[in-house]
């Protein structure tokens, strides 16, 4: 045994066909001998997180399952956790990079895409706390160049006051990009929209509150970024 435990399900995805997802039994999970996690900043609290089934994950992968493909188009989920909005894009033939700063986001991403019978899907560290510019993780190339849109989903777990997340955004967007970020209402999307705002992003929500298959309510939005050519650094 790797030093925590796992589950497998089918996960019914809202306008896609299901996903095989092996995750984390349980939030209670902890495992990191060799103290990769702890020394990218990451608690034995926050660990277990990236490899959970979260609703606003479900919610993007959703959408992605429904949005027009566009050609050419190149797509980066940042904190991807299990990286279902990924694997759905993925399956549809789209250009998509998967990206988190967990050290074990990569080999759960191998294994959920075996499961699914799909070809490998391109994996890159991505940590906006990192220094800009830095050319290989440990394991990992980081996340470079740009692309045409950005996704997230429940990525604005702090305040980030100093907007490194929006920083890192900006850094990989296109001209003319698209960002979309599901927010479950955590109390953090004001600075953030502050701070996409200050590179250059006008934002439209959309209200994502319904009803879930399982009788649960859902309370999120999808923020909406656009940005002009005019504002790439």
């Amino acid at each position: 045994m790797p030093g925590y435990q796992t589950k497998q399900e089918c996960i019914a995805i809202q306008g896609a066909h299901s996903l095989i997802i092996r995750s984390l039994l349980d939030k209670q999970q902890y495992a990191d001998p060799l103290g990769e996690a702890e020394a990218m900043g990451i608690s034995s609290a926050a660990w277990p997180l990236f490899g959970l089934l979260w609703p606003s994950s479900l919610q993007l992968a959703a959408w992605m399952a429904e949005r027009p493909l566009v050609t050419n188009e190149r797509i980066l989920e940042v904190g991807c956790g299990l990286a279902l909005a990924s694997l759905v894009s993925h399956r549809r033939g789209v250009d998509v990079t998967a990206s988190d700063c967990h050290p074990l986001a990569s080999s759960f991403l191998i294994e959920n895409t075996g499961l699914n019978d799909l070809p490998p899907l391109t994996y890159r560290h991505g940590n906006w706390g990192d220094a800009a510019g830095t050319p290989v993780h440990d394991r990992h190339p980081i996340v470079q160049g740009r692309f045409d849109l950005i996704i997230g989903s429940d990525v604005l777990y702090e305040r980030d006051e100093s907007g490194k997340l929006s920083a890192f955004i900006a850094r990989h967007a296109s001209p003319n990009a698209e960002v979309l970020i599901v927010d479950p209402n955590r109390g953090n999307r004001s600075a953030f929209n502050k701070n996409m705002a200050s590179e250059g992003f006008a934002l439209e929500e959309v209200d994502l509150s319904h009803s879930l298959a399982s009788g649960e309510a859902y309370r999120g939005r999808m923020l909406r970024y656009r940005r002009q050519a005019t504002a790439v650094n």
